[in-house]
């Protein structure tokens, strides 16, 4: 049976790797120690998905350009402390090798920045999956569709030929603003019923039940 799909396109953070907890303490750690009000978690987790600085003046969007250069400071400060012992969600190394085995051309939009995607793909072993990946340092921020765009045409493929994955609305409306399908997994950043509200093809608890769905359906 022929594909649905040539091309997925995954998110990082919360996607494919167990990051969550970690960028929301490292976002309210920096908040406080450059003396801002600290965002709650839920605020700190909405922000996942954004470039870093785009996400810290949607937290703090009175504060001056200093501030915001001292948060985003601080808070790499606190990621990368912790960064060495985050790891891949279950099922993520299998399902990328049977979605390549299956022949689907596999790409990564993230909001993190290029020198941190090059630093998980080294640690993960996980770069020769991908024959693509774009930054939010890049290219605008999600949801803008510059960033799916940009991997869309590297790959030449039409967007309807295209899934993207993720765990945030930020990733569904990038989906929806590129003229992609999208698929949503519910262990991120994101609850269920925002996901729901962009309509996505199918919402996952895990990363195997995506992958089952993906190589029968996509």
């Amino acid at each position: 049976m022929s594909k649905r799909f040539d091309l997925l396109v995954f998110d990082w953070d919360g996607t494919l790797m167990d990051s969550t907890a970690t960028i929301t303490y490292a976002i309210r750690q920096a908040f406080h120690d450059v003396g801002l009000p600290v965002p709650s978690e839920r605020d700190a987790r909405y922000v996942i998905g954004y470039g870093l600085t785009e996400a810290m003046q949607h937290l703090a969007p009175a504060a001056d350009d200093g501030q915001i250069r001292r948060v985003v400071d601080a808070y790499r400060h606190y990621y990368l402390a912790r960064d060495q012992q985050l790891v891949l969600f279950d099922g993520v190394r299998e399902g990328l090798q049977r979605f390549a085995d299956a022949g689907f051309t596999l790409c990564v939009a993230t909001g993190k920045s290029r020198a941190g995607l090059a630093r998980v793909l080294e640690a993960t072993g996980l770069g020769p999956f991908f024959l693509a990946t774009r930054t939010a340092d890049e290219s605008f921020s999600k949801p803008h569709p510059a960033m799916l765009e940009y991997l869309l045409d590297f790959a030449d493929v039409a967007p309807e030929r295209a899934l993207m994955i993720g765990d945030t609305t930020h990733d569904l409306q990038l989906a929806l603003n590129a003229g992609t399908a999208s698929a949503a997994l519910t262990y991120g950043a994101h609850d269920v019923a925002a996901l729901e509200a962009l309509d996505p093809l199918g919402i996952f608890d895990d990363f195997p039940a995506l992958a089952d769905w993906i190589i029968a359906h996509g």
